[in-house]
């Protein structure tokens, strides 16, 4: 695990233990990709902080990307009525890039105790540029907390505790695969847990049962298309091609997404020719999921160096002339076809 991986889990694992200790602190900044754990850690501060309600005198709820700071100072020096704290979220608002930062500062610099914001990042970027003074006093009052897409071992026990909820079992190979297709992001897995659960016919979801109602993601059907293509399925990398195009995807994406892949497979090459493992390859491609990296070292096995550095060298070459081509689609195509027959 890499160290901002860890940082990021230990200040989650910190605010649910300060959560469930009631310690909480008076500034937050939430950001991250995992909102099913942003949102868990939001439901479960209104439930300590609120427990008259969200109509209550002690929530307020800013959404707004202009935020005036005198509105937030009003929330702020507004005493909580039966109950410790003032709780107030802030959504979407760009603190860094307000015109009034600096008495936003102030303000943040001096909040009573009977205070906790949060400021949530959601359809914006959390990016603050730590050049500016201004920028690094603010986070220095705020605890910032990233909502990051989790290890693998701690995502598949996730999988597998949802499916137990739902009278099933799933095997931690079966539940790596489904973390692969779906993206790894709980906010979307735990509807298609439910999906395939209730597809199901057996005590066990199979992967038959999650390729049938589970729709992958582009990132999982590249995948499969590289490891066709390098396996001379021909016809199957044509089908799942043709699959994309049915799905309304963009030439453009497609062409990102399997030139992903094939320097992914390049790399997988290199390291079985310099004899390094499957997790030499998921530092050097950051990849994920351990299942994966194992088939791309399987699949590279059946490649030569020399077959898999042409293939990036024609995907790349596909990619420069996508920008000008007057059928994108079909030259897509045309590359798959000379992929297969390289």
């Amino acid at each position: 695990m890499d160290s901002k991986k860890s940082k990021s889990d230990n200040g989650y694992l910190k605010l649910t233990s300060s959560i469930k200790s009631g310690d909480i602190d008076k500034f937050y900044i939430f950001y991250g990709e995992e909102r099913y754990l942003l949102e868990r850690a939001l439901k479960s501060l209104r439930e300590l902080l609120c427990p008259g309600g969200l109509d209550g005198f002690n929530y307020k709820r800013f959404d707004a990307k202009n935020l005036p700071v005198e509105e937030l100072e009003d929330a702020v020096n507004t005493m909580p009525a039966f109950a410790d704290k003032t709780f107030i979220e802030i959504h979407d608002f760009d603190i860094f890039k307000s015109s009034t930062k600096e008495r936003f500062n102030e303000l943040f610099s001096d909040l009573p105790d009977y205070v906790c914001i949060v400021i949530n990042y959601n359809t914006i970027e959390y990016k603050p540029d730590n050049r500016q003074k201004i920028n690094k006093e603010i986070l220095s009052h705020a605890t910032v907390i990233e909502f990051a897409q989790q290890e693998q071992s701690k995502l598949v026990k996730w999988i597998q505790r949802h499916f137990a909820d739902a009278g099933k079992r799933i095997s931690t190979g079966d539940a790596e695969y489904l973390a692969f297709i779906t993206g790894g992001l709980m906010a979307s897995l735990n509807g298609e847990i439910e999906k395939a659960a209730a597809f199901s016919k057996t005590d066990t979801v199979t992967r038959a049962d999650i390729d049938a109602v589970i729709t992958p993601v582009l990132d999982a059907v590249t995948y499969k298309l590289t490891e066709a293509l390098v396996s001379n399925q021909n016809k199957k990398a044509l089908e799942i091609l043709t699959e994309l195009f049915e799905m309304r995807e963009a030439p453009h994406k497609i062409m990102s997404g399997l030139s992903i892949k094939i320097r992914q497979l390049f790399a997988a090459r290199i390291c079985i020719e310099n004899n390094l493992s499957k997790s030499d390859l998921m530092d050097m491609c950051s990849i994920r999921h351990e299942f994966q990296a194992r088939n791309l070292m399987i699949t590279a096995g059946k490649s030569t160096l020399l077959g898999c550095k042409n293939a990036v060298l024609y995907c790349s070459e596909t990619a420069l002339e996508l920008n000008s081509a007057p059928e994108p689609e079909s030259r897509v195509t045309e590359l798959v076809a000379k992929l297969a027959l390289s």
